[in-house]
């Protein structure tokens, strides 16, 4: 046999061979973190839930699911163990970078507008009221238009509301 018939038969043995490796170093990787777990520590199983190690076994755990509530998994089904600082993070809602920072957020728009308070304070003076000389012409005006409309004066045809 020539050895271009044979290249791609070896390519492809060597591929197998390196995925087949990198795979047995994951578990490899993933049965010590498991084998490595102590009680008191915080885990993810692989559902998704957080939970706090009690007991190890051999195959099996226990879990602290909630205070007083216990429950036994395989030790297959711990997908993390995690640091006591991620953990508090995400069960307990515990962020040291929000307590360090102290920035204020306000609970209204007043900071996206950048007026100042005296600014705020001009604007509430002004008065907001109708003119009442203006307002005895409008209502004179919309009096003669009522009277115009009911009788059919001031529309041409086609307009809406003509008969």
């Amino acid at each position: 046999m020539d050895l271009i018939t044979l290249l791609p038969f070896i390519v492809l043995i060597g591929a197998m061979f390196l995925m087949t490796r990198s795979a047995k170093k994951k578990q490899a990787a993933a049965a010590q973190m498991r084998n490595d777990m102590q009680p008191g520590t915080g885990v993810r199983t692989i559902g998704g839930m957080y939970a706090t190690v009690k007991e190890v076994h051999d195959d099996t755990v226990l879990l602290e699911v909630a205070p007083g509530v216990h429950a036994i998994y395989a030790k297959n089904a711990i997908g993390a163990v995690l640091d006591d600082a991620e953990y508090n993070r995400i069960v307990h809602g515990d962020d040291e970078e929000l307590d360090t920072d102290g920035t204020v957020v306000p609970d209204d728009a007043s900071s996206l507008t950048g007026e100042s308070d005296t600014d705020k304070a001009e604007v509430a003076k002004i008065d907001l009221g109708k003119d009442e000389s203006a307002d005895d012409a409008g209502t004179e005006d919309a009096a003669a238009k009522d009277v115009k409309d009911a009788k059919g004066e001031g529309k041409a045809d086609g307009e809406t509301g003509t008969k």
